[in-house]
């Protein structure tokens, strides 16, 4: 985790707790006060990256966006159980491309 802008996500997710959620604007503006609209782009960006990991989810609305397919303003959370299954189950196998001889 040497992302910054992943370290203060997952950073401030675990210091709010479950079932709570932050604005994506909240991380951007700590990370860079006076330009934090020029970061935003990049926290949306590796928030999208970590929700299809299972580290996190974004949320419309209070429910869960569908992660191919979503626009508008979002939130992010730690995901539930089910939300982590579901976004790990959506991942491409890892496909071992050694020597089959």
């Amino acid at each position: 985790m040497s992302d910054p802008i992943e370290t203060a996500i997952l950073n401030k997710l675990a210091a709010i707790g479950p079932g709570k959620s932050i604005e994506p604007a909240e991380v951007a503006k700590e990370l860079q006060p006076e330009q934090w609209q020029r970061m935003l782009p990049k926290v949306r960006a590796i928030a999208l990256h970590l929700m299809r990991q299972g580290q996190l989810t974004i949320t419309k609305k209070g429910k869960p966006v569908d992660p191919d397919n979503f626009r508008g303003v979002t939130r992010l959370r730690q995901p539930t159980e089910e939300e982590t299954a579901l976004a790990l189950s959506r991942r491409p196998p890892v496909v071992d491309e050694g020597d089959d001889d």
